[in-house]
């Protein structure tokens, strides 16, 4: 086995930090790039990428949680006090139960619920919510998002 094999890795979960958003960026672009069809392609570059998740990761408000085997990053998990603003794993790795394992944070880390935006088209994250008891609260046409794709929130209420 290989490292990067999460059958021989130990994943952990960790806080993100302001060194983190490089690996955030690039996870995140490689994620968005295998989801097409599955979600609609990404509007930004990957350079725009790390610029936005270099901030982001930042922000005071912010919390990132990352996924970790080996020391390489496998997920993470980006949230608001009130939202889950992304959700995304490695995509040579995906179904092996990383998700299950940020959100496991995530719900603990918002006792009183949050809510999230799924596209439509994203069957398997929305299987994947579902499974974890979150409830869709509103769908819209995509006209309020950058992608112009139809997408759905949902609320997880505990």
């Amino acid at each position: 086995m290989t490292p990067t094999d999460p059958a021989a890795a130990e994943v952990t979960i960790r806080r993100g930090a302001a060194e983190d958003g490089a690996a955030i960026a690039a996870l995140y672009t490689a994620a968005r790039v295998h989801a097409v069809p599955q979600m609609p392609p990404a509007m930004h570059t990957a350079e725009e990428d790390v610029v936005f998740y270099s901030r982001r990761v930042t922000e005071e408000h912010v919390t990132a949680w990352l996924a970790e085997g080996h020391g390489e990053l496998l997920g993470f998990a980006l949230c608001t006090p009130t939202f889950l603003d992304g959700l995304y794993i490695r995509p040579d790795l995906k179904g092996q139960g990383i998700g299950s394992l940020l959100l496991d944070v995530v719900d603990a880390t918002h006792p009183d619920g949050y809510e999230l935006w799924v596209f439509e088209s994203n069957l398997g994250a929305r299987r994947l919510y579902e499974r974890r008891g979150l409830v869709e609260v509103e769908r819209t046409d995509g006209s309020g998002n950058e992608e112009k794709a139809p997408d759905i929130k949902l609320a997880w209420r505990p």
